[in-house]
């Protein structure tokens, strides 16, 4: 079970969870994902952080399908975001929540601006843990 909560007294949120309580079987961490190609050596999107986003997000729910996941068994992500504002950075974060793994910004959430990321030309970078069902258990 996972159960979002939204604090007395915490500022209010663009739409995720200040706390993500998880009573869960595994666990599933999931490394960066990244708006690469298949082949994992060129970066798609080169100067546009939407088109970024949008594989990044495909990437991501590739990843989540691998072990049996949905986006709303996410329970905790973090974007990383070459931008030069916060509003930048927002954009792509607001990008992400409005995606198909949408339901997976509903949990705890971190917007992080950094200077640089792995890839010569990332803009993004998205990590992702994830509650899944205790193997015979029914799906959330």
């Amino acid at each position: 079970m996972i159960t979002r909560i939204a604090p007395a007294g915490l500022h209010p949120t663009p739409g995720y969870a200040h706390v993500t309580l998880v009573d869960a079987g595994p666990l599933a961490f999931f490394a960066g994902q990244l708006p690469v190609d298949d082949s994992g050596e060129r970066v798609v999107g080169v100067g546009d952080l939407d088109a970024q986003v949008d594989r990044t997000v495909g990437n991501a729910a590739r990843a989540l399908a691998a072990v049996g996941a949905s986006p709303r068994d996410v329970v905790r992500t973090t974007v990383y975001v070459v931008a030069s504002s916060s509003a930048e950075a927002g954009r792509a974060w607001h990008r992400f929540a409005a995606s198909e793994i949408g339901a997976a910004f509903t949990s705890a959430s971190t917007l992080v601006g950094v200077s640089l990321l792995g890839f010569p030309d990332q803009l993004v970078e998205l990590e992702m843990t994830a509650a899944l069902s205790p193997p015979g258990a029914d799906a959330r």
